[in-house]
Formats: structure tokens, C-alpha cells, sequence
């Protein structure tokens, strides 16, 4: 769920870098990072809080040059320290190196015991920082090979925007599970995880970086290889359903016409009679319409959220979280009282959340609650970069629909099917890892990782 973002060759990389990740702070809001070069010198800053605040323009000012990365990162609990804000960077014996790093690798555990029996030390609990060590161990002869050697030991999932002090290489897993884009400004090459980035800089959108892509720019201009074996697609799904920003284009779609379709979905296969159409907003706004415009029930703000609340708040008792969710989200009473509502939520999870928010709606007074939700069960761990717990920790899990309903105390609830969901995809559904849903993996997970990935990845 992190954000990336590189320029190469503009006299503003550093600002244009900064809004680059300002529009894609949506992906992480724990640190950001910027990562500067002049063609001799790199230098950086790293903080940890939001864009606004950890990269303040004061101190952005002491960032000298026309090549940039950035940065902005997610992470679970116990790993939210300044060490492991990215971009990563070490200094070898030709030159520095700094990645940022989108995604998650699975087979961290093997890697990090024999690359340690072998001498190394790690600075970060973040499995970014083995990539560089594979790369700076590599025997081959150039950055480019050495930089793909090591990227053909890992597993899972990774989008990669690496800078050393005179080019960018940016890099995508052969199956494609995060999503990365190229575009320009003017003679200037840039990239970004999401196309919401390209628009605020005033980049245009070229194209994607393909599945198992390495690109390279630096003074001789773009030059692109495939150096790994070709796998079958793996595009994450969950980036459709909720982590991507509504205006971006990702996987070849449009995120906002995508939730539409889902909308459009969920009202044809769970319909119900009823006078109003509520999202949870804002994630679930654009399925609710799909909902409202195919069921013909009209569409109401029912719920309004404050967007100074970020995604993080936490509180440690049950009071307090109940708090903080109704701080977030507030129901119209004028709206919903003696209603009968459909709504419509991205996904569920945990259902701890749902629970407050059925709880405040019947609160407010609504005679009828028709909870529709724009994605199948999650029944499965992500083992790639979503921070879905164990499995036992997942309401879908050992629970049926029913019991689900009655346990959140709707009227009904219904799912997306994954076929509606996969039949959604204008990418085509058979490209897309669906494994949080089906629990068919598009690689087999060893059974120690998880536990490691929960507590210490970096996404």
C-alpha cells in the first residue's frame, strides 16, 4: 500500500517529488521520504507523519538536485520506527544507492538467516533492505544485471524506484501484483505507483510498466528490458476495490468507473426494497452509486465523515475506539431516521467497525438496514502487501453470511460474488490475484513468513 513517485532531469524534482507524493498520500500516512542527487552528491530527507508535515518546504530547501525519489509509506504495528521510513539507502564501494519500495516479500525469512550466516548486517526490520543486500553480494558485471540478480532470488511482490547518483531504474514483479506508472513532463521522465500523481504534477501518462519490467533512465534517455520469466499476471484487486484513489488509471482501468461497475453488480445480485442509498464514505461512494443508479433507489449522503481524522486512529480502550469511529463517520438523522437504507461498504474485515457503524445508524433511527458490500468475503491473509490479519482474525473466516448478518445486526447483508467481481475487470479477471477472497495463492506461501510479514514488513 505504499506510494512511489521518481523524476529524472528537472530543475524542480524536489518540489514536483513532493506533490507527487502529497496526491499519493492515500497509500501511507505513517512516514515520506524524498531521496535527492545532483549527479554527484545524493542527499535526503526522511521524517515520519504525513507529507505535510515530515517533508515541511523548509526543509526541503537543503535538497539539491535534478534527479528524485520519494516515498510514503504503511505499515503495521511494531514496526512504525524512523529506521524504517524509506527510501532505504547504503552507501558500497561504487557509489549509493537508494530504493523505495512497494509491496512484500514472502520469502523473507530464508533470505534474512542466510544472508546474515553470510556476514550481513541488517539496519531495518523492512524486507526492502535484503534486495539491497542480494544486489550489493551480486557477482555480475553491471548495476542493471546485479540489480535483476537480485531480484530473481526474492518472492512475492514489489514495485521498485531505485536512484543512484546519476540514473533512476524502476522495476515491477513479473506478476504484476502492485501498479506502477511512466509518464513525462516535458523532457523529463517520471513515475509513480498511481496516475492521480501524473495529474497534480502536470505529468502526461505514457503507459504502465509491464510485468516484470526493468527501466533504466539516465543521460542516454529510456531504455527497457525484461530480464526475468515470464509469470502469469497477479494484479492485486484490492487495489480496484478500495486502496486506489478513485481518479487514477491502474491495470489498463479507471478506479472510479471500476466501483461504479461493482455498485452496478452488488444492486443486481442482492436487491432489496428500500427507500435510500447510503455509502460509507468515502471508499464506498462510488459503488453506491453503481447501486443507486441500477436499482433506481435514490442516493443519499447519509453519512458524512471528517477528513481530519486519518486512517490511523487508535485508542486503547473499546470506548475509545467506539469514539474515534463515530469522530470519523457521523450518520444524518434528518436523513436516515424511519428509513429503510441499503449500505454500501467496500469491504469488511474485521467487522469491529461495521458492528459501531450498524450500531449509530440504528441510533439515528433507521427502520430497515440492508448492509451491501462491493467485494466477496475476505476469508485469507495477504501475503503481498495488504494488511489483512491471520486468518482467524478475519470475520469471514469462520463465519457464515448469516451469522455475519446477525452478528452485525442488519436486515440482510450480501457480498459480491467473485464472479461479479472478476467479471467487473475491463483487465480481464483471470489477471488478477483474487487469493484473499478464494485462497488460491498465485505462489505457494511458506509457512513461517506470514508471522514475520505481519509484524515487520514494509508496504
Amino acid at each position: 500500500m505504499c506510494g512511489l513517485f521518481g523524476i529524472y532531469n528537472h530543475k524542480d524534482a524536489v518540489n514536483l517529488t513532493y506533490f507527487g507524493l502529497y496526491s499519493l498520500q492515500h497509500r501511507g500516512q505513517e512516514s515520506a521520504g524524498i531521496v535527492v542527487s545532483n549527479g554527484e552528491k545524493v542527499s535526503y530527507h526522511k521524517e515520519m507523519g504525513l507529507v505535510s508535515s515530515a517533508l515541511e518546504s523548509r526543509k526541503l530547501k537543503k535538497l539539491l538536485g535534478n534527479i528524485a525519489i520519494g516515498h510514503v509509506r504503511y505499515s503495521t504495528t511494531g514496526s512504525s520506527v524512523i529506521q524504517n521510513a524509506q527510501p532505504f539507502i547504503a552507501n558500497f564501494k561504487k557509489g549509493v544507492i537508494a530504493i523505495a519500495h512497494n509491496g512484500n516479500l514472502t520469502n523473507t525469512l530464508e533470505l534474512k538467516d542466510k544472508l546474515e550466516e553470510e556476514g550481513s548486517i541488517f539496519q531495518t526490520s523492512v524486507d526492502s533492505e535484503i534486495i539491497v543486500h542480494l544486489l550489493t553480494k551480486s557477482k555480475k558485471e553491471t548495476f542493471e544485471e546485479k540489480l535483476a540478480d537480485a531480484l530473481s532470488q526474492v518472492k512475492g511482490s514489489y514495485c521498485v524506484i531505485l536512484l543512484t547518483e546519476n540514473k533512476i531504474i524502476a522495476v515491477r514483479d513479473p506478476e504484476g501484483f502492485k501498479p506502477l506508472c511512466l509518464g513525462k513532463i516535458g523532457g523529463s521522465y517520471t513515475l509513480a505507483s498511481e496516475t492521480c500523481a501524473f495529474d497534480i504534477t502536470g505529468a502526461k501518462f505514457i503507459r504502465e510498466i509491464e510485468p516484470g519490467e526493468m527501466v533504466v533512465i539516465d543521460n542516454d534517455g529510456l531504455k527497457s528490458t525484461k530480464p526475468f520469466l515470464k509469470q502469469k499476471n497477479a494484479f492485486c484487486i484490492f487495489e480496484l476495490v478500495y486502496f486506489a484513489r478513485p481518479d487514477s488509471n491502474i491495470y489498463n482501468s479507471n478506479v472510479y468507473m471500476t466501483r461504479k461497475a461493482l455498485g452496478r453488480g452488488l444492486a443486481k445480485e442482492h436487491p432489496v426494497k428500500a427507500d435510500i442509498v447510503i455509502a460509507i464514505p468515502d471508499s464506498g461512494n462510488y459503488a453506491a452509486l453503481g447501486y443507486s443508479q441500477e436499482s433506481g433507489i435514490p442516493l443519499e449522503l447519509g453519512i458524512i465523515r471528517n477528513h481530519y481524522v486519518g486512517r490511523t486512529f487508535i485508542q486503547p480502550t473499546q470506548s475509545m475506539r467506539d469514539v474515534g469511529v463515530k469522530l470519523k463517520l457521523n450518520p444524518v438523522v434528518e436523513v436516515i431516521k424511519g428509513k429503510r437504507i441499503v449500505v454500501v461498504e467496500d469491504s469488511i474485515v474485521r467487522g469491529t467497525t461495521s458492528r459501531i457503524r450498524v450500531k449509530a445508524l440504528r441510533e439515528a433511527g433507521a427502520k430497515e438496514i440492508h448492509l451491501r458490500v462491493s467485494c466477496p468475503p475476505i476469508k485469507f491473509p495477504c501475503h503481498y502487501g495488504i494488511d489483512f490479519p491471520s486468518k482467524e482474525e478475519l470475520v469471514a473466516y469462520k463465519h457464515s453470511v448469516a451469522d455475519i448478518a446477525k452478528e452485525l445486526n442488519v436486515d440482510s447483508l450480501g457480498y459480491l460474488s467473485l464472479e461479479g467481481l472478476v467479471g467487473a475487470m475491463s483487465a480481464g479477471g483471470e489477471n488478477f490475484c483474487t487469493a484473499c477472497f478464494s485462497g488460491k495463492y498465485p505462489e505457494q506461501i511458506a509457512d513461517g513468513s506470514s508471522k514475520y510479514k505481519l509484524e515487520e514488513k514494509s508496504i
